[in-house]
């Protein structure tokens, strides 16, 4: 099940909703187990070209996968549903709840970092350094960066624990926008990004491309129209039930496997490594892609009572 319990979050499922072909397509998934492109144009009565964009849109999304087989006409994209059902709060229901704190992070300010070429970040008035050297990523000015890429390696964050005594974690939220990194940029680029908290591996996402057809909104005004322009908001939300992507599990690790001390930091870390899709990554943060925020952080809390 697929579900949404930040409006915010689910962005990019509306706008996907939002096409009667896709729609359309989506019903003709729920019929069946999977589809080719062929089948799927064939059953609309479209060309392949015709449905390519909305296809792309549903994979975004996550409301679809996409998987490649063999066939007697050479390589076929194979198209299934993610999910099988969508549930949307349309009341946060943390929003009314005092026992919660949120910090925002700029995507620059990273206390550690690992990363290999293509890299780079840039502030909303120029470029950090040089393209592609790993030396800038320790430059005084990347704490002002607005967008960070690296093709391998890490970017971890210090989030502050404010929690008392008698105070426990219940669940923690990131909020951020995402794509792979490729040179230039390309659209169909798959890359599994990882996330994890004080050292524990709370899952992986696949990001499916790094977009740059359409510019970015922030985007500055000399931002480059051949490099990254925007990239997929995700909610990663990790509780006593698991850890989540936009209400997806993606893994069994609850809250209480990151060993949070009450005392200590929380470490997030995001990364790209040499195992599975390694198509890099990109975090774009408030001056740059199609969303005005860096990464948030959010600590929901129970108190405990005497």
């Amino acid at each position: 099940m697929i579900h949404i319990k930040e409006l915010r979050s689910g962005l990019n499922i509306f706008k996907a909703l939002s096409s009667e072909i896709r729609i359309e397509i989506l019903e003709l998934l729920t019929k069946h187990d999977s589809l080719n492109l062929n089948e799927i144009a064939e059953k609309l009565g479209l060309t392949n070209g015709a449905i390519t964009m909305h296809i792309r849109k549903l994979e975004e999304s996550g409301l679809i996968d996409i998987t490649t087989a063999v066939g007697r006409h050479g390589i076929q994209k194979i198209c299934y549903l993610n999910e099988d059902t969508l549930s949307v709060d349309l009341k946060n229901k943390s929003a009314g709840n005092a026992n919660v704190y949120e910090v925002e992070v700029k995507v620059g300010h990273y206390s550690d970092y690992n990363a290999e070429p293509t890299c780079g970040l840039a502030t909303k008035d120029s470029i950090v350094g040089e393209f592609d050297n790993p030396r800038y990523f320790a430059d005084p000015q990347r704490i002002n960066a607005g967008i960070v890429w690296l093709t391998r390696g890490f970017l971890e964050y210090r989030i502050p624990n404010y929690l008392k005594p008698n105070q426990r974690f219940s669940e923690l939220q990131f909020i951020m926008e995402l794509s792979s990194e490729a040179p230039g940029y390309n659209e169909d680029y798959p890359s599994d990004i990882s996330f994890s908290v004080n050292g524990v591996e709370a899952g992986v996402w696949t990001s499916p491309g790094d977009f740059g057809k359409e510019r970015g909104t922030y985007n500055p005004e000399w931002w480059p129209p051949h490099l990254n322009q925007y990239g997929l908001i995700k909610l990663l939300r990790i509780n006593d039930n698991g850890s989540f992507i936009d209400g997806c599990l993606i893994s069994n690790v609850t809250i209480s496997d990151l060993r949070l001390k009450q005392n200590g930091d929380i470490k997030f870390r995001i990364g790209v490594s040499d195992t599975g899709r390694a198509g890099g990554l990109t975090i774009f943060g408030e001056n740059f892609g199609n969303y005005k925020q860096d990464l948030i952080a959010r600590v929901i809390y129970d108190v405990a009572t005497s």
